[in-house]
């Protein structure tokens, strides 16, 4: 029979359990040991759906309290010296609290310490902590974690497959400290504690382990393609069987490695690459397994299961019982469970796959092409079929004017009215700004209080003039706060928006929300992602009354917020039936109007936040000119209406700047702001070395962390950045918006980063 199995499914919990207590634990609401229970219950109930689903296996090791790539770092004894003091370390097990230090800074034990730094996981918004590397580093099993929940699936009667971080993608994951050196002489080191724990999975009965290695799907130097044939050479002498994992695109030139590597079996993406699927059969040895992903892991789609029946009966063919199928990824990036929305129409729902559903569509594609399907099987594949035929002939996805707009776009859209200097000298007539000007990235905390308004506001309990005034109060407690503490650029707060890319989504046509499609961003961080189903459009105004009513209490020139095309197409759960550059352009066109009409009301700076930019490069080099050419295109097209004297932010934060450089450049953003606190300045070694013309503004304080950032540190920070950029074009801000913050770390966090403006003044005048 065709093997049915997952590469691993969101760990959050419908309804966010799993953030929620690890919230509570660190709030000091929950104990530990309560703690540990819910990510027991958690546990358990996702075995169970993935074995009422009918899988052959339950998947185990995708579990984590904050991430599985820290989770590999704390297996591996991984934790930076910083931490180490403060580490309760009982019978060689680094505990918990340790981790959560090393994620965000501080923990209800220990002392706090810098968190490790954060970035996005491959081309997904998925955020890792980058493992801390250091030349001649040696690594010792040091958490007994995994294997405990082994022993718990097995006691629970469940047939489990171990999922675990490859050695390889978690060295190419992690970064050099204390000087360069060539990671892969931690290789050996490492691969002694892999095998440690290939052994000790095999004394408990354990028969498949996945080791995840999207790395091979990147273009990876020669040494790296060795050092894959090296190391799965050295854990072939493990007592179990291995599945080497591959995702998010085709493996390309490393696909003969791939395929002559000594595992028992290899799984492949054939949703991003299917055309990888029949050389990688030619090439695969004659006792191997092929896991072949159909069912799509990163969109929420419904699967057209007759059509991917066509494709896998001559597959089954040529495999026979060597044939798994698998979704294409970690079901990590979908929400949990369709069942639970309520407030979607029947037809909207009939076109999507959360990931509970998506357990039922690899079980019946591999019943459907075994001839033992069910006649439950058979009633999704009727559905399946009429509803993908229903969405193609919808007319809800298609608006002409949309598509006449896109149509007569000229090049001439996409380009300011003059150059940067000349901009430049503009801005600084109108604006009079000083050296080293303050400002915040946009948002202000979510009090419960916010949150509480907004809830009422959408179940019917408080009018429209009531929820505006409420917000109105928000936003000029935010202004007041930002006037007492002298910032020189003030925002709004976005008070009334409840997610950066969300709420401009409620605003557009063509979007389509979810109650409880909650997908996990990093550590307790979750994040809605609104449905793209069509073409999108800007009815109305979505901004422009707020950030008018914030520049009536201030004389300060109040900045405008926006959330840039490209990451508004990232962040979203976008329609697979046209090229996302289309869609992207279409977003780009509405924000266009958004720009102008912030500018009428007298808006003279206007931030349009592109975090996203870079998440999209294709994992492939020969891939990014075009992808580069549209994404610069879309916010070129969004910010170029405006005149030379207002001033164009955009925002990108938890990213390597280094590969995309000249497209940043080619943004032509007046101004932009990054994240540098966490990699300590090193992130402007791009902007330096490229000789970035336009000004920047690198993060002093790291939001995502309780602690406090003393004036001296944040002047020693920009003292770094001086040596790289000259002060008349530095600005200083956080890192990233402040919504997850409270008011009583937000206001002496500012109030320093003002102080540190105030010290530089003075040196630099």
């Amino acid at each position: 029979m065709t093997v049915s199995h997952i590469l691993g499914y969101p760990r959050i919990g419908a309804q966010r359990e799993l953030k929620k207590a690890t919230e509570a634990y660190w709030k000091g609401a929950c104990t530990r040991s309560e703690l540990e229970s819910i990510g027991r219950e958690l546990r358990l109930r996702h075995w169970q759906a993935q074995q009422d689903a009918g899988l052959d296996f339950v998947s185990v090791g995708d579990f984590a309290f904050y991430d599985q790539v820290l989770n590999v770092s704390l297996a591996l004894g991984a934790v930076p010296g910083r931490f180490n003091a403060a580490a309760e370390v009982v019978g060689g097990e680094i505990d918990l609290d340790t981790a959560f230090r090393m994620a965000r800074g501080r923990a209800p034990s220990g002392e706090p310490a810098a968190a490790c730094e954060m970035t996005k996981y491959f081309d997904t918004n998925y955020h890792y902590l980058v493992p801390e590397l250091h030349d001649g580093q040696t690594f010792t099993l040091a958490s007994n974690r995994l294997f405990d929940e082994v022993d718990e699936v097995l006691r629970a009667g469940f047939t489990p497959k171990v999922t675990l971080t490859g050695p390889l993608t978690w060295l190419w994951l992690g970064k050099t400290k204390g000087g360069d050196f060539d990671r892969l002489t931690l290789l050996d080191s490492a691969l002694d504690v892999y095998g440690e724990i290939l052994a000790r999975l095999a004394t408990q009965g354990i028969e498949w382990v996945q080791l995840d290695e999207p790395a091979l799907v990147q273009d990876l130097p020669l040494a790296w393609q060795q050092a894959y044939e090296r190391a799965y050479h050295r854990l072939q002498s493990a007592p179990l069987k291995l599945l080497l994992a591959t995702y998010f695109g085709g493996l390309g030139d490393n696909l003969s490695l791939a395929t002559r590597l000594p595992v028992a079996g290899l799984h492949i993406d054939a949703v991003r690459a299917p055309q990888q699927v029949e050389s990688v059969i030619d090439r695969l040895g004659p006792h191997q397994v092929l896991s072949v992903g159909v069912v799509d892991g990163r969109n929420i789609w419904r699967a057209d299961l007759a059509a991917l029946r066509e494709r896998l009966l001559p597959l089954k063919v040529r495999l026979g019982q060597r044939l798994w199928l698998a979704p294409s990824c970690s079901l990590l990036h979908v929400p949990v469970d369709l069942a639970q929305e309520s407030d979607l129409d029947d037809e909207l729902i009939s076109w999507l796959a959360f990931a509970r559903q998506k357990l039922d569509e690899v079980v019946t594609l591999a019943r459907l092409i075994d001839n033992r399907a069910t006649p439950v099987d058979e009633q999704r594949l009727d559905q399946a079929t009429r509803a993908l035929d229903a969405r193609r002939e919808s007319t809800r996805i298609h608006q002409a004017v949309v598509s006449e707009r896109l149509a007569a776009v000229s090049p001439a859209d996409s380009q300011r009215q003059a150059s940067y200097p000349f901009r430049a000298e503009a801005q600084r007539r109108a604006l009079k700004l000083p050296l080293f000007p303050t400002t915040t990235i946009g948002s202000f905390p979510q009090t419960d209080e916010i949150r509480a308004a907004r809830r009422a506001f959408k179940a019917g309990e408080l009018g429209t003039a009531d929820y505006q005034a409420r917000m109105q109060a928000e936003i000029a407690y935010a202004v007041e706060r930002q006037q007492a503490l002298d910032i020189d650029v003030p925002v709004h707060g976005e008070a009334e928006r409840n997610d950066m890319v969300e709420y401009f989504g409620e605003q557009l046509e063509g979007f389509a929300f979810t109650r409880f499609g909650w997908v996990q961003s990093y550590g307790s961080r979750c994040v809605k992602p609104p449905v793209i189903f069509g073409d999108v459009s800007r009815p109305t105004p979505m901004t422009v009354r707020w950030s008018e009513y914030a520049q009536t209490l201030t004389d300060k020139p109040m900045k405008g917020m926006l959330t840039g095309p490209v990451t508004i197409l990232q962040w979203s759960f976008v329609r697979d039936d046209q090229p996302r550059e289309t869609t992207c352009r279409q977003i780009a066109l509405a924000l266009r109007d958004e720009v102008l009409d912030l500018e009428k009301a007298g808006i003279k700076i206007i931030q349009i936040d592109e975090p996203a930019l870079r998440e999209g490069l294709p994992l492939r080099q020969h891939e990014w000119q075009e992808y580069l050419d549209w994404a610069v295109e879309s916010f070129q097209l969004s910010a170029a209406g405006v005149a030379n004297a207002t001033q164009i932010h955009t925002h990108m934060c938890y990213s390597e700047f280094n590969d995309i450089i000249g497209a940043i450049a080619a943004l032509d953003a007046d101004v932009i702001t990054i994240e540098t606190s966490r990699s300590d300045m090193h992130l402007l070694d791009a902007f330096q070395d490229f000789a970035y013309p336009n000004e920047i503004g690198p993060g002093v304080y790291d939001i995502h962390t309780p602690n406090i950032p003393e004036v001296s540190w944040m002047v020693d920070l920009m003292e770094k950045a001086l040596e790289k950029i000259p002060a008349e074009r530095l600005w200083i801000n956080p890192d990233c918006g402040l919504k997850t913050r409270n008011w009583a770390e937000v206001e002496p966090a500012l109030a320093n980063m003002v102080e540190a403006a105030k010290v530089l003044r003075q040196r630099y005048a």
